[in-house]
């Protein structure tokens, strides 16, 4: 996959440089080229903003910065066009498996009081935020949402399972986890996760799934297509928060 960043502050993303995405770069996997776009200015000064028309507060990022960095892009077929706004669509774990299909994606990083809505208008395909909340610039978001993407992008992850129970990915929460020692401080693994019955184990963790999403994220379920069995399995788990009230 070829991702391209059009940011003010392409030092930022030399993070990307390290653990499995670094490694997917190393592999050829993965293409991720941040762009200066105040070098695509048609100022002298280099300017990529200015005041809004009709007054107002802030400073607004000018458009031709932008078409011209996007149009200097080697596209080839079509790439998504994303930009990092609080007023976008809120990314997800299904965005993410969405995006993770194409060949190139362009992420545009803004700065400042916003875009010029031409931008918005004539040039993206996608609008993307990663929650209600303002940040400084796009560029975080941008790095989460490559992250999020790349993982799932074929050998990037050693085995494709190892994201698969991912939360998020099922439709439900991660079930927890342990490693050794089984006896810490006092602090005990459950038995049935060192019992050597599989069907027991899985089990344990679908229980589990289900109960740390009712616990913490209930909305995930009115998306969720239940089985018989967890069903069966969500009442037990109700009927067990109960009686620890």
């Amino acid at each position: 996959m070829k991702i391209d960043i059009l940011t003010l502050f392409p030092e930022m993303f030399t993070s990307l440089n390290h653990s499995i995405l670094g490694k997917a770069k190393d592999k050829k996997l993965v293409d991720i080229s941040p762009i200066d776009f105040r070098q695509f200015s048609e100022n002298k000064h280099k300017q990529v903003d200015d005041y809004p028309f009709g007054g107002g507060q802030g400073m607004v990022l000018k458009p031709e910065p932008i078409f011209n960095a996007v149009e200097s892009i080697d596209k080839g077929k079509n790439p998504r066009i994303i930009l990092l706004c609080p007023q976008g669509e809120k990314f997800s774990q299904k965005k993410a498996e969405e995006l993770a299909k194409e060949e190139h994606l362009i992420f545009i990083c803004g700065h400042y009081e916003g875009y010029d809505e031409r931008i918005r208008e004539h040039l993206v395909t996608d609008e993307l935020s990663i929650g209600d909340f303002i940040l400084t610039g796009g560029e975080l978001a941008a790095m989460a949402i490559i992250d999020s993407v790349a993982r799932l992008i074929p050998n990037v992850i050693a085995k494709e399972e190892s994201h698969q129970d991912d939360s998020f990915s099922t439709g439900l929460l991660e079930h927890p986890q342990y490693t050794r020692p089984k006896d810490f401080r006092g602090m005990i693994v459950p038995d049935v996760l060192t019992s050597g019955n599989h069907k027991n184990i899985e089990r344990y963790r679908k229980k589990e799934r289900l109960r740390r999403t009712y616990l913490r994220r209930p909305d995930l379920f009115a998306n969720y297509n239940f089985s018989n069995d967890e069903l069966l399995l969500l009442d037990e788990i109700k009927k067990e928060e109960s009686e620890k009230i």
